[in-house]
């Protein structure tokens, strides 16, 4: 393990990586996904196979991209196929082990909005939208959603339903004849959250380093809910820590967001 100290960006995606396992067919999402999936092909998992909903299939990025359409993806990808061949025979075939995604809001069954923040007609910010996120998210083998926790973002009612978490608990992806198991896991830059096995309601499993209970609840727009025993996520190893700020310091570089001094 390492004493040196890490930023709450560092701690969020290292503890996300670390879900990723060797070899995993990973359908990933730009932002906290990426670079999380990144630090894990970087450093655990090799041979994890990226896929990116332009099109690259094992892309291997020697800086994070910018967007789906980043060059990079395509020039560093095992091949590279059409957007509907991605959703129709990877993702709707169920070939996707694991759906990494982000969000702006999420409520209590891991349901998510990526459209909107207020009244649809008249919000008071637009989001980038859906993209292929509904899909993974109800197709997917399971997915995980990693993103930074607030009583803004985790609010008892979303404003928009982008994409389907667990809807009203219990058995209702099943009802819906769903395919895959849907949110697994919520890594967020305060702890890891997980559905409860029956309600399937999000609960604390794990807290990062000095977290307490406290600011987790007061980060939270609804009564969260702990697990009976609850864990710490271990710290952040060095080699982690050296993996992703060189892999960041490379994205900075090559984007000309900094020099090489």
């Amino acid at each position: 393990m390492t004493t040196q100290a890490y930023s709450t960006d560092e701690i969020i995606t290292i503890a996300a990586a670390r879900l990723l396992r060797n070899r995993a067919v990973c359908f990933v999402g730009i932002g906290l996904p990426s670079t999380a999936a990144n630090l894990a092909r970087l450093t655990h998992a090799p041979d994890i196979v990226l896929i990116y909903e332009s099109g690259p299939i094992g892309a291997k990025p020697l800086v994070l991209p910018l967007s789906i359409g980043d060059g990079n993806l395509a020039e560093t990808a095992e091949t590279v196929v059409s957007t509907p061949e991605i959703f129709r025979y990877w993702l709707q075939g169920g070939r996707v082990d694991v759906g990494f995604l982000g969000a702006a809001q999420i409520d209590r069954f891991a349901n998510i909005n990526t459209t909107v923040i207020g009244d649809y007609k008249k919000p008071s910010t637009r989001l980038p939208g859906a993209g292929g996120a509904p899909e993974i998210a109800s197709c997917a083998g399971e997915v995980v959603l990693v993103l930074k926790q607030s009583a803004r973002s985790f609010v008892k009612k979303l404003d928009f339903v982008t994409s389907v978490g667990h809807l009203d608990g219990g058995d209702a992806r099943k009802r819906l004849k769903l395919p895959g198991k849907g949110p697994v896991a919520v890594v967020t830059d305060l702890c890891v959250m997980e559905p409860a096995l029956e309600t399937r309601e999000l609960t604390v499993t794990r807290l990062h380093p000095g977290i307490t209970r406290e600011k987790v609840t007061n980060a939270t727009g609804w009564e969260i809910r702990f697990a009976e025993t609850v864990g710490e996520t271990g710290l952040p190893t060095t080699a982690e820590l050296e993996t992703l700020r060189d892999l960041e310091r490379r994205t900075k570089l090559a984007h000309g967001q900094a020099t090489a001094g």
